[in-house]
């Protein structure tokens, strides 16, 4: 009978070089008799550097074969700290890399976010070669799995929505039976397959929700996501001081902190969990005796304020040209523009005669967007510098300290939760820090 199942998942952070490697493992040690799905990620920054081979390709520069050599070395050096030479692992992952070489020999694809998910994907598969084969080599029985043969998705590259009856299907199938073997099954995060055998992807960072697929599908008893932060923060220490941890959050406080842009988890992790009550844990991988944080049900909705800050953002002003009101035909017009082309809307605001969304800067899908409805509506885009900041739970003080050096464009308040898009103003930084 198989034992109850913990799914593990390691971001990029955790496995970035030889030594990321080998603490997983260590980390890995004691569980070595549980019943342990792991969902890695691609090893540091591999994702970046694929985006630009696909970028490279696109655009015909002439860079994508020397971005792809510079890509393989950077795995080759890990390798070589941590395998012997002539390990299977250096053919296994070689055979990976020529799937990248064979579309790269072709015409680019006119569609890009289909050739983003026919390249990108690459990095998972390489690096849960390279982990697998390792922990392998140190005592530690796994079985590698291809995520491409469980998720099932739809065709929408790059964001692909899952197929759950079908997905459920093939953990049941294939998973299931490498778990009654015994040893850890190790498998990649972020990717999936169409009915028709190509890539997909689930979105940006998206192998926390591939990891919640698993928990959901196979019942798990828990999952567990390590990052190289002790837990969930009031805020990420990267851009504030003196954040705390919570020990404690409530499936709905996660879900609201992912939604607006809360970089700890994926925004679709948490769903497929509270439907079936499946506790989540964000641990350090720096410090893995570490409690963490806990996110379940029955949980105290009592918070202090938490900060979530998305770069990146675009502020689009949207107006009829004859300044007649902005009415439900232009709204539902508007809304199924925005679904083709795909842009995350984080905040919108309407007056009588104008319509105002700030969404994703992603590629040129802002661009593309706005000139495909300038012909019936006048539309601004500022995108320089923006950034959509949220405060759950804010206080008076919490908003003035955000506000501080910045102008705010646009911004809106409901019980608990303060959003506003704003941008810095070097001047008025320099003022407010004299005070």
């Amino acid at each position: 009978m198989i034992k109850e199942i913990k799914v593990f998942k390691f971001g990029g952070a955790s496995i970035k070089d030889a030594d990321g490697v080998r603490n997983v493992a260590k980390i890995l040690q004691p569980y070595a008799s549980s019943a342990l799905v792991i969902v890695v990620s691609a090893m540091g920054k591999i994702t970046d550097a694929l985006e630009k081979i696909v970028a490279a390709h696109e655009k015909q520069t002439g860079d994508a074969f020397l971005l792809l050599e510079e890509l393989k070395r950077r795995h080759y050096d890990i390798m070589e700290q941590l395998f012997e030479p002539g390990d299977p692992v250096f053919d296994e992952v070689n055979d990976t890399f020529v799937t990248i070489e064979w579309v790269l020999e072709d015409a680019p694809h006119p569609n890009y976010d289909f050739l983003y998910d026919q390249i990108v994907p690459v990095g998972e598969l390489v690096s849960s070669r390279i982990v697998a084969a390792y922990l392998n080599k140190i005592g530690l029985s796994t079985q590698w799995l291809d995520a491409r043969d469980i998720i099932k998705t739809d065709d929408n590259y790059r964001e692909g929505w899952v197929r759950w009856e079908e997905t459920q299907n093939a953990i049941d199938k294939i998973a299931r039976p490498m778990l009654e073997k015994g040893g850890f099954v190790l498998t990649q995060g972020f990717i999936g397959a169409t009915a028709e055998n190509f890539n997909t992807t689930l979105g940006r960072e998206g192998s926390d929700y591939t990891a919640a697929i698993f928990s959901f599908c196979l019942n798990a008893e828990s999952m567990t996501i390590w990052k190289d932060v002790p837990g969930v923060l009031t805020g990420d220490p990267r851009i504030f001081e003196n954040v705390t941890k919570l020990d404690r959050l409530s499936y709905r406080e996660a879900i609201e902190m992912t939604y607006y842009g809360a970089k700890v988890i994926h925004p679709k992790t948490i769903k497929p969990l509270q439907n079936k009550s499946i506790p989540l844990y964000v641990k350090s991988f720096v410090d893995p005796a570490g409690e963490g944080t806990y996110i379940g049900p029955d949980v105290d909705d009592h918070y202090p304020p938490m900060v979530a800050v998305e770069k990146g953002q675009a502020l689009l002003n949207i107006a009829t040209r004859d300044f007649s009101f902005v009415a439900e035909h232009h709204m539902g017009y508007l809304f199924t523009k925005i679904a083709e082309f795909r842009l995350q809307v984080n905040l919108m605001q309407n007056t009588a005669i104008s319509f105002a969304i700030c969404v994703n800067d992603i590629d040129d899908k802002v661009q593309l967007f706005a000139e495909s409805i300038k012909k019936d509506f006048k539309v601004t885009v500022d995108s320089e510098g923006l950034e959509l900041v949220t405060i759950r739970h804010y206080t008076p003080a919490a908003v003035k300290m955000l506000r501080r050096g910045k102008i705010v464009l646009v911004e809106e308040r409901t019980k608990n939760t303060l959003q506003m898009v704003s941008k810095e103003v070097p001047l008025m930084r320099r003022i407010s820090e004299q005070r």
